[in-house]
């Protein structure tokens, strides 16, 4: 897939805004949505999307949904980091498939690094549901608090 093109209203992002795929979700207001990424890299990895922009890429969002976009990341990424305690956090969004994007809806990816613990690849396994629950569970609690 290239940088530029339509955009599919039926890409799974697209459907999980809808509630036709379900996620675990962490965060949704009128216009982000976040979740659990269902193929972690790392332990909290979470995914950030735009629900109004039918955007597929940071090329297409108009600065509106991108600053509500960023904003909600950067909240995030303190629930995570307070909760997970990781000694960094990687804060990534591909554009085009040469990129890395898989998914052609923008979205952002809050990865939290530990030492010693090596990146997963991406969409290699998919995570155990009710360990993503668990962690669901205990950030909701973060985020709620």
């Amino acid at each position: 897939m290239s940088l530029y093109g339509d955009y599919d209203a039926q890409n799974v992002f697209a459907q999980i805004i809808r509630g036709e795929a379900p996620c675990f979700k962490l965060y949704e207001d009128d216009d982000v949505l976040a979740f659990l990424d269902l193929f972690p890299q790392s332990y909290g990895h979470t995914l950030v999307i735009p629900k109004r922009a039918a955007a597929r890429n940071l090329l297409e969002i108009d600065a509106d949904n991108l600053g509500r976009l960023m904003r909600v990341v950067q909240r995030l990424t303190q629930v995570l980091v307070d909760e997970l305690q990781p000694d960094g956090v990687q804060v990534a969004q591909f554009n085009g498939a040469p990129a890395g994007q898989t998914v052609f809806h923008i979205h952002v990816h809050i990865v939290p690094r530990f030492a010693g613990q090596g990146l997963g690849m991406h969409a290699s396994s998919k995570a155990d549901p009710a360990e993503l629950e668990r962690l669901q569970a205990r950030l909701l609690q973060r985020i709620r608090a």
